[in-house]
């Protein structure tokens, strides 16, 4: 029996690293404000965005999950999402890297292009 049981915490390599640079960014960018230095608050917030745009990049490279529990053999945090190439249903990171979760069949493409005008 796990930590979490059947819950599926979301530990993912994407999260992990997200959540590692977010974390060092804010230390950093709190350091920097009690010292009144203005050029490492910016360098502490910078390193707070990055972590979420690798954290995004990650997941769109398979790194991530997609919303709801995984497969009790998939739940290892290190383990790739083989589907994330086609986009989750109902993930806005996806949503934003222009994948729709549903994948249309190779004979439905040239008709949708088509359609588009």
């Amino acid at each position: 029996m796990g930590a979490h049981d059947e819950h599926d915490m979301g530990h993912t390599v994407a999260g992990w690293t997200g959540a590692a640079l977010a974390i060092a960014g804010s230390a950093l960018a709190g350091v920097a404000f009690a010292a009144g230095s203005a050029a490492a608050l910016w360098g502490g917030l910078a390193v707070t965005g990055s972590g979420a745009l690798a954290a995004w990049l990650l997941h769109l490279a398979g790194w991530g999950k997609a919303t709801g529990p995984r497969p009790d053999g998939r739940r290892h945090w290190r383990t790739r999402d083989t589907a994330a190439r086609g986009g989750h249903p109902d993930c806005l990171g996806c949503r934003l890297a222009g994948r729709t979760g549903t994948e249309a069949t190779p004979a439905a493409r040239p008709a949708a292009r088509l359609s588009r005008g």
